[in-house]
């Protein structure tokens, strides 16, 4: 008869854990157990070089011999040798360990769940043995929690407070980080900008407070200063905060001082990096912004002000003189004014550039020009923002990508 595993969860820290085998399945193993704080040892003839490089473990580069779980509490038999690991489990027999066996999970005295973290919660799922069955409700129930979609707040959960600046990508819902698709979960209020992916405003529920903070390039706006006090006023009445942003809040966000703002009044702040549009976008069309031998540098400028405007804080001989990657933000409404001063400022005429318009979205395009040809080509192909212009050699790059 077989019976079901139970499921426990080990405390660790300080205690010896052996590994015996140092190949791919323990390097998967391995980061965990050392989050846990064990002490752990790894006994193998080779090891991978990701495994070499881990300074929180005890590596024997020799052959597993009897007598290597000497006053362990767990171990781990993941060889690529069915005899090897038949010996550890025989010695964790006699010894009184749980082990686990990779290669034959039912042979082993324990199994490793399929398992992640979420929030100080940990969740593992045992299916007896049919790993693919585990690991696929793991990484459903993941997405659930992230998304909202089962509510683990339980009593005496601590809620978050303040203000979260969260950027949410490029476009794509799914580029959003796992910690602000968290955060933005548990919002009482969610002030939204214009480029932030809007799929995500669907999963929130019905008690969530949605503010559009929408900035339309040369049309209607809200103003930062509202944008602040809206921020600020909701905090103090104990709600929190979302400000969601397209792409990462510290990147020609004004984000700052929205950070700025919050703590001029006493508010908290949490800063939740976002996945830059400067460059997954290029990467959505195919195109690196750097590339081994051609180039050692990529600029990113914001074009929301011409060339010799008195605002502007751009150097654009010295940008013209780079022969880099030139990304350009903000910049299809003044694009002629820009290909002009790089042209003028030294940069080759027929430098390739790349625009791409509503990156990693469904709506997606893409056009291939030169500075030269750049300007008249955005205008006839009526590219509007948002979109990416990208000067220099690697926008001549590209190849299909799923």
């Amino acid at each position: 008869m077989t019976h079901d595993a139970y499921l426990v969860g080990l405390r660790l820290a300080g205690r010896k854990v052996v590994v015996v085998g140092a190949g791919s399945v323990a390097q998967r193993r391995l980061g965990l157990l050392i989050a846990s704080g064990a002490d752990v040892h790894v006994i193998a003839p080779d090891a991978t070089p990701a495994v070499e490089g881990m300074a929180s473990i005890t590596l024997n580069l020799r052959p597993y011999q009897d007598g290597d779980l000497e006053n362990a509490w767990y171990a781990i038999a993941c060889t690529d040798d069915p005899a090897v690991n038949a010996a550890v489990v025989d010695e964790a027999e006699r010894r009184r360990i749980f082990c686990v066996r990779a290669d034959s999970a039912r042979d082993g005295t324990a199994v490793t769940p399929a398992s992640f973290n979420h929030d100080g919660i940990a969740v593992g799922v045992l299916t007896g043995g049919q790993h693919k069955r585990s690991a696929a409700l793991r990484s459903a129930i993941h997405e659930a929690l992230q998304r909202g979609l089962i509510d683990d707040r339980g009593e005496d959960r601590v809620k978050p407070h303040g203000v979260a600046l969260v950027g949410g990508g490029p476009g794509d819902p799914d580029l959003i980080t796992v910690r602000g698709r968290r955060l933005l979960a548990q919002a009482d209020v969610v002030v939204a900008d214009r480029l932030a992916p809007a799929e995500l405003l669907a999963d929130l529920g019905p008690h969530v407070e949605v503010i559009d903070a929408a900035k339309i390039p040369y049309g209607r706006a809200m103003a930062q200063q509202e944008i602040n006090r809206v921020l600020v006023e909701r905090a103090q009445e104990g709600k929190f905060v979302v400000r969601l942003k397209g792409g990462d809040p510290f990147v020609f966000a004004r984000g700052y001082e929205e950070v700025l703002a919050c703590a001029e009044a006493g508010v908290q702040v949490t800063v939740v990096p976002g996945v830059t549009s400067a460059i997954s976008v290029p990467a959505a069309a195919g195109v690196p912004v750097t590339h081994r031998a051609v180039n050692h540098e990529f600029v990113v400028v914001s074009g929301h002000v011409a060339p010799g405007h008195p605002e502007s804080l751009v150097n654009w001989d010295a940008l013209a003189a780079l022969k880099g990657t030139l990304v350009l933000l903000m910049a299809v409404e003044r694009i002629e004014q820009f290909a002009k001063v790089l042209i003028d400022g030294g940069r080759p005429a027929d430098t390739p550039v790349l625009v791409v318009q509503h990156g990693t979205t469904d709506e997606q395009r893409v056009l291939r020009a030169d500075l030269t040809t750049a300007p008249e080509r955005i205008r006839s192909q009526g590219i509007r923002p948002p979109a990416i212009i990208v000067i220099g050699p690697v926008a001549a790059y590209g190849v299909p990508l799923a």
